[in-house]
C-alpha cells in the first residue's frame, strides 16, 4: 500500500502526518508512478500553514514536484512507457511513493541526472528561467544581483545568469552558501551583514549599480535593491521568504525602473506553449551538463518535517529532496 504525507490540519510542518493510503485509481488516459524523491519547495510550507494562493481543501499531500518510474499506464499512445524514468510536476500530491497523473504532467528525467536531482530541478529553475528570460529580458553583460543566492531558486538564478552572459553578483547569509554560489558562476559574492548589500553592489558596479534583480526574499531586502539599481533595471519578485516588501514609487520613478511579479507556473498555464518553451531549453541544458540542481539534503519521507525545517530556518544550501523507500 502507498504512504504519502498527509495534512488534516492546517499550521506548521510537525502537523503533518505520515499514512497509509490506498491506491488511486488508474482512470482514462493517466499515468501510475512509482515516485523515488520529491522536492521540498517553499510554497509546499505555505500551503501547509494555509498561507499560499492555492489552498487545496483538507485532507491533502503537499508536494509540487518529484521523480520516479513509470508503472502503469492507461493509454499506449500517451507518450511514455512502462519503465520511463520522469519528473512529475504536480500542483500539490509529491510527498507520496505513488502518483497517478496526467501524462502531460511528466517529463523525461536528464541521463545525467538522479532522482533526488530531477525532483528538484523544474520548479527551481524553471522559476528563473521565466524571471530572468521571459520577465527579466537579461541581455549579456548586464549585472544581475541575486538575493537568496544559496537557496535553490538563487543558485539557479545564478548559473542561467552565467549561461546567459550576464555579470552575477550572488548575495547570501554565509560563507558556505556563497561559496556554493561562486562555484555555479557567480562573478561576485555579497555577505549580508557583513557590508550593507546596496554599498556593495555599487561598489562592485562602480556606482552605475545593478540592470536585474532576482528577489526571493521581499521584505528590507527589496526597498534596499531600489536604491542599488542601474537606470532601466527590472526587478524580479519572486516571492516573499523575508516578508512583504514595500516599494518606494520614486525610486522607481527616478531609476525608470520596472518591478515584474513572477509567476512561472501560473504563466504556463495560461500560456501552455511559454511552457513548453521553457521545459525544452531547461532539459537540454541539464542534458549537455550546464545546469544542476545543488541538493544539501536528501531525507526519507517520513522526516518531512524536518526537511522543510532546513528550509525555514535557512539551513539548506540549494535544494532538499526527500526520498522514498
Amino acid at each position: 500500500m502507498p504512504e504519502a504525507v498527509v495534512c488534516r490540519e492546517l499550521g506548521p510542518p510537525e502537523s503533518l502526518r505520515l499514512e497509509t493510503i490506498a491506491p488511486a485509481p488508474l482512470g482514462r488516459g493517466a499515468v501510475r508512478v512509482k515516485v523515488h524523491a520529491a522536492g521540498i519547495n517553499f510554497p509546499d510550507i505555505l500551503m501547509v500553514a494555509g498561507d499560499y494562493q492555492l489552498k487545496p481543501e483538507l485532507p491533502f499531500t503537499p508536494g509540487v514536484e518529484a521523480s520516479g518510474e513509470v508503472l502503469e499506464l492507461d493509454d499506449a499512445e500517451s507518450g511514455v512507457a512502462v519503465g520511463d524514468r520522469v519528473i512529475v510536476r504536480m500542483r500539490h500530491g509529491a510527498y507520496t511513493d505513488e502518483v497517478v497523473v496526467a501524462s502531460s504532467q511528466l517529463t523525461p528525467l536528464p541521463s545525467t541526472f538522479d532522482y533526488a536531482e530531477g525532483a528538484t530541478f523544474l520548479a527551481a529553475y524553471g522559476t528563473a528561467y521565466h524571471a530572468l528570460i521571459d520577465r527579466g529580458r537579461l541581455q549579456p553583460g548586464e549585472v544581475l544581483l541575486v538575493h537568496g543566492a544559496g537557496g535553490g531558486t538563487g543558485l539557479a538564478a545564478v548559473e542561467l545568469g552565467r549561461l546567459l552572459g550576464a555579470r552575477v553578483i550572488a548575495a547570501a547569509s554565509s560563507e558556505a552558501k556563497l561559496e556554493v554560489a561562486q562555484a555555479r558562476g557567480a562573478d561576485h559574492g555579497v555577505l549580508y551583514g557583513a557590508e550593507p548589500f546596496r554599498e556593495a553592489v555599487k561598489r562592485i558596479t562602480d556606482g552605475r549599480g545593478a540592470d536585474v534583480v532576482f528577489d526571493p526574499v521581499g521584505g528590507e531586502i527589496f526597498e534596499n535593491s531600489l536604491r542599488c539599481i542601474a537606470w532601466g533595471a527590472r526587478i524580479l519578485v519572486i516571492g516573499f521568504t523575508g516578508g512583504i516588501g514595500l516599494a518606494r514609487t520614486n525610486l522607481v520613478l527616478i531609476k525608470g525602473a520596472s518591478v515584474l511579479g513572477v509567476r512561472a507556473g501560473e504563466a504556463a498555464r495560461r500560456n501552455p506553449a511559454l511552457g513548453e518553451a521553457r521545459i525544452k531549453a531547461l532539459l537540454a541544458w541539464a542534458q549537455a551538463g550546464k545546469i544542476r540542481p545543488h541538493i544539501s539534503h536528501r531525507l526519507p519521507l517520513r522526516d518531512c518535517a524536518t526537511a522543510m525545517r532546513l528550509l525555514i530556518e535557512r539551513k539548506a544550501i540549494g535544494r532538499v529532496a526527500l526520498m522514498m523507500g
